[in-house]
Order: C-alpha cells, then structure tokens, then sequence
C-alpha cells in the first residue's frame, strides 16, 4: 500500500472537506448498518448467535491480519458481523447496571478519542486536563465536598477508585509503607453485600484477601454499625490495624444504602478509643452515588411533579445520600447511572492532600511533568497513560443538566416501584427481596407456594428448604437466560446472606432482578413483563414437574 493510501486512514492534517465528508461517510454507513440491526421489541441487535461450544478456540484457529489491508466495505461487514447478537438497550434490557451510552456521552467521547491526549499532562492533554478539572469541581460540589479542597481524577471504574482509597488509607496508618511494603496484620471492612473491589484491591496492594473482614447487613441491606464495631474492636485486640472502611451506597444486588453517619460515628469511636490515626472511609457511590442529585431538590413544592410513591422514594434515599460528604473519598461510575460509555469514572477525595500521599517524586517521572512548562501532572494516579474519559463526562453533565438526570432517576424508582406491585399482585409465589430499598432495581425470588423470604431472613428455615428454594431459583434464571433476547433480565447466586436453623454457617440466597438502566422502560411496558415472567416461570414448572 502507497503511503498516500495511507495517509488516507487517518482524518486529515489540514481539515478539508473532501477527507471529512469520506470519514462522516464511514461514521454514517456504521450507523446505518447498526440502525438496521435494532428491534425495539427485543434486547439483542439482529439475531442471536450461538457463542458457547468451542466458538471462541475456532476462531484462534482462523484469526488472522491481511497482508493487504481490506477495503471499508469489507470492514464494514466484519464490524456488522461482530453486532450480529449483541445486547441493546430497548425498554426490554433489564439486566444488572449495563449502561446506555447516550449521545451526549458518546460525543464527548468521541471527541477525546478525535483529540486523542493522555490525560497524564497537559502538555500532552490539556483539553481533558480542564475537562476533567471542571467535572472534580462539579461532582465535589453535588457531593458536600468543599471544591477548593477535594481533588480527583478519572479512573479504571468503581475498582480502581475503591483500589485508590485503600491505597491512601494504607499509607495514613504506615508512612513508609510505598518503599518498605505493607504490614501483615493492616484490615480493610466492609459489608456482606458490598462489591468484590474491595476483595481484589486487598489482594493487589499486598494485604491479601483474608484482610477483608465482612460486616453483616440489615433487613434493608445496609452495613450493621454495631457489628462493625465489634469486628473492629476484634481485629485490634488480636493485634491487627483497621486501616479501611467501605460504606456501600447502593449495592448491585439490591440497592442497600450504608448509613455513613453511623459509620463515620462508629470509626470515630474506635480510633479514638484506641488511640490510632485517621482510618479511611470510602463510599463506594459507583452506582448510587447519582442519587446525591436530589440533595438539593425541593421535596415540599416538588417543582419537577413526582407522583407521591416516587417523591416518598427518592426522599428515603436522599436520606442517607446526604452524607456523601462525611467520606474521605468516593466515586461516580458516570458508565453507570450517569449513561456514558465505558469506561468513565470518577474518584474524588475529600482533602486534596491525601492524593500527595501516593505521588511520585519529579524525578521519578523525568519524561512528563519534571518541566518548567505544564502545571498538571497526574503522577499519583496508577495508570500513567489516560483516556480523557472526562470530557465525556462533562459533555453529559452539560446537556442533560440537573433536571435532566433528576427525571432519569426518578422514572427508574417509578418503574421499579410499580414492578413490585404489578409483580407480587399477578404472581403470589413470588417475593421482592429488597421491598425497603426504592431504587433502580428489584430483586425477587420464587417460591413453591406461599411466599418465604421473611422466614429465611429470620434464620426459621432449614438448610435443605433454603438449597430448594435456591435450586428453583436457578432453574428460573436458565430459563431466563434463554429467552433473554426478547426481555434480558438479571440475578445473582448472592444476593444475600442467611442463616439456617439446622447450619452453622450462613447460606447465599438465589434471586432474580429488573435493573432499570435503559431510558426507554416506562410503567406502561411492565405487564409485558411480569407477563413475560410469568410465561417462564410455567416452563420452570412444567419441566421440573412442580406447581405452585
């Protein structure tokens, strides 16, 4: 290939129309072979393919680079085939926190991508250098956090954000930790429920994953505070040092919301009782986080006319998100709830300061920032290259506004709020387990007759009903799973932790979830739904030869 063919691959150096109306061209065919893929009435674009056998070694076999690079069209064919099955965002896609990349998400990263910086430095990123400057100072704002104080940076999802705080934390309680290494006998602590970040992070910095100290929950999935403090009064006595707490607010499971005044007040009583150095407090706010939105609204003259059930909903959740700010760092997974694409996410820490004790020295990093020239150096994140996720970020922050994400919030408490009526009105066996969390999600578990989630939560049921009722579960989940491009539903193996009245240890509870994410899911598309739900639980039944 001649080098003017080439240079005919990359957008011009010169800005002229001819190579911008053939680039636009491409960006239009693309768009157009996606559109004729989509079906509102099903979860996938075009037809489903079967991936699961040997598929993937087939294509290792066969994967190979052309000694000639292919025309477009050939391109064009290949990423159409690659869209073939793949799952989309109609009202029906109702599976886990899978985003919708909106357009105004998609602009601003498509425009980083165009811009191509490294987020490093702005000397070789500047316009995601002050993206990203705005989107800290805005986040921190809706947070509680004083903008002047607080500093951030995108990361690597809700993992590398939880993975940054421990990384801090460590550092407040063993200085020398960087150079030396890190203690054996350091604690991390968080909830039965929270994510497994917390366990991957341990296992990264060194801690290990025995490190991480489990708390049970409540009835409404939030952290037990007293148990908390008895945890870490344990962990003290035996000679160990809690270094970490993660307060979860919005678990994936079922949307529980730790109390992070409780838990502030609680970590406060233990060092000072114990004498000990600041412990870190990380809200792991990936998901709910969002909800902070609302801190603000007016819940009296209720300007933007939310229905009493949704107001009385999101009021319950302002609740405990308005102590966002009582956390010594916490994160937003815009990819989440705030609807860009992956991956776009934002960790943000209360005292600037706290980053120093994670950065470089100059001279560690004499290519970028050591320089006279530059004054936005990001040397304490992990990562030394950086996508300018922020500008996508800030680009929805824009043009959705307060409102916008106000009203976007607002109908997944209204969708999932009318699910659990329309759901638990039609089908009697079934139970919502997560009833006192409103919120983007319902969980909901089947039953051979007369619902038993109260029984199982109070420890009255046998170890051998609990596996039964699970095993039922499981089969419904199959069954889900198969028919998951017309309506793509969620569940989980541990969606909580029970005990047994004839068991010592506790045992997982198997549940099946609605996760609203898509813009697209209205109130008037659940009896589709729950009729969906229905249809499959009566194949469950005819194949396993049990009746409700």
């Amino acid at each position: 290939m001649e080098l003017k063919k080439i240079q005919a691959l990359f957008p011009s150096e010169d800005g002229n129309k001819h190579d911008r109306d053939v680039f636009v061209g491409m960006i239009s065919q693309l768009l157009e072979e996606l559109d004729s893929k989509k079906n509102a009435e099903q979860s996938i674009l075009g037809k489903s393919k079967d991936r699961s056998g040997d598929y993937y070694q087939q294509i290792v076999k066969t994967a190979d680079i052309p000694q000639r690079g292919k025309s477009f069209e050939e391109v064009l064919s290949e990423l159409s085939n690659l869209m073939e099955g793949h799952p989309y965002h109609t009202k029906n896609f109702l599976t886990n926190v899978l985003p919708m990349a909106s357009i105004p998400g998609l602009i601003g990263q498509f425009t980083a991508s165009l811009l191509n910086g490294n987020n490093l430095w702005d000397v070789y990123g500047p316009a995601g250098a002050e993206a990203e400057t705005k989107v800290i100072s805005i986040m921190s704002r809706l947070a509680g956090y004083e903008p002047e104080q607080s500093w951030g940076y995108t990361t690597w999802g809700g993992q590398g954000a939880v993975f940054t705080g421990l990384r801090i934390a460590i550092t407040k309680q063993v200085e020398d930790a960087l150079y030396e290494g890190v203690p054996n006998n350091l604690y991390c602590f968080s909830s039965e429920q929270a994510h497994y970040s917390l366990i991957k992070s341990a296992e990264a910095t060194g801690l290990g994953r025995n490190k991480v100290i489990k708390v049970r929950t409540k009835q409404d999935h939030s952290l037990d505070e007293n148990d908390l403090y008895l945890k870490m009064k344990t962990v003290i006595e035996r000679g160990g040092i809690p270094v970490y707490v993660v307060g979860t607010t919005g678990t994936t499971d079922n949307f529980g919301i730790d109390n992070l005044k409780a838990i502030k007040e609680t970590v406060e009583q233990v060092r000072i009782e114990h004498q000990l150095p600041p412990i870190h407090i990380h809200a792991d706010s990936a998901l709910g986080g969002f909800y902070c939105l609302f801190n603000s609204y007016d819940f009296e003259s209720n300007p933007l006319d939310f229905e009493p059930a949704v107001l009385q909903g999101l009021k319950q959740i302002t609740e405990r998100m308005q102590y966002l700010h009582l956390a010594d760092s916490l994160c937003f997974d815009f990819q989440k709830l705030g609807q860009t694409p992956y991956v776009t996410s934002l960790f943000l820490v209360k005292q600037k300061q706290d980053l120093d004790k994670i950065d470089l020295d100059a001279k560690e990093s004499p290519y970028v920032g050591d320089r006279a020239y530059g004054s936005y150096h990001t040397s304490y994140t992990l990562e030394c290259s950086r996508m300018a996720s922020s500008i996508s970020i800030l680009t929805a922050l824009n043009m959705f506004g307060v409102e916008g994400y106000q009203q976007l919030l607002a109908n997944y408490v209204r969708v999932n709020l009318a699910f659990r009526t329309k759901l638990q009105k039609q089908l009697p066996s079934i139970a919502v387990t997560n009833p006192n969390n409103p919120g983007p999600l319902t969980a909901f578990r089947l039953y051979t007759g007369k619902p038993k989630w109260e029984e199982e939560q109070q420890g009255q049921s046998t170890l051998r009903e609990i596996q039964e009722v699970n095993k039922l579960n499981e089969s419904l989940f199959e069954a889900l799973g198969k028919r998951k491009d017309e309506i793509f539903l969620g569940d989980t193996k541990k969606f909580d932790m029970v005990a047994a009245k004839d068991h010592p240890v506790e045992v997982p509870i198997y549940v099946s979830k609605l996760f609203c994410i898509s813009p697209y899911t209205e109130v008037a598309h659940l009896d589709n739904v729950v009729a969906f739900i229905e249809s499959t639980i009566q194949e469950v039944i005819k194949e396993s030869e049990l009746y409700l």
